[in-house]
């Protein structure tokens, strides 16, 4: 079984809000990521764009293609970036992290227009192979710590 890392944690607390770095959060089955507008499950709603993710390959490559190397990750506007696993393109398979969340793949997450407000290309350089990330729901609370383990399970 591969295993790999998470690298960051980013947030934001509006639409269109500035995206904030952290550390350490917690993360819930009603609130997702504490302090992301995403995160909370609405009345009645299935909580499919709790948490998103993006691998550091994917983000790379996605540079590489604008031949940048100055744009943070978190322009991406993903909740988490993980390397030395592959996201599945698979709804159901799951991310399961050292500090007991767990989070199950309910799709892709597709690059917007707003990708290209940040740079010019950007959408494009997301858009094949599902680079632009992962949608997720959270199965189980948990903290969430940089450096944390992760692995992939397949349903």
């Amino acid at each position: 079984m591969t295993t790999g890392r998470l690298l960051g944690i980013a947030r934001h607390d509006r639409p269109r809000g500035p995206m904030e770095t952290a550390d350490r959060v917690s993360v819930t089955l009603d609130g997702g990521i504490a302090g992301d507008h995403r995160g909370r499950r609405k009345p009645g709603g299935t909580g499919k764009r709790q948490v998103t993710v993006i691998t550091r390959a994917a983000w790379d490559k996605a540079l590489s293609l604008l031949r940048r190397d100055d744009l943070h990750w978190s322009v991406r506007r993903a909740n988490l970036i993980v390397d030395g696993v592959d996201l599945p393109q698979q709804p159901g398979a799951r991310l399961v992290f050292a500090g007991g969340v767990v989070l199950e793949i309910t799709g892709e997450c597709d690059p917007c227009s707003r990708m290209d407000e940040i740079a010019p290309g950007l959408k494009d350089a997301l858009t094949p192979d599902w680079r632009g990330g992962i949608t997720a729901r959270v199965l189980a609370d948990g903290d969430l710590a940089i450096g944390d383990e992760v692995r992939i399970e397949h349903p």
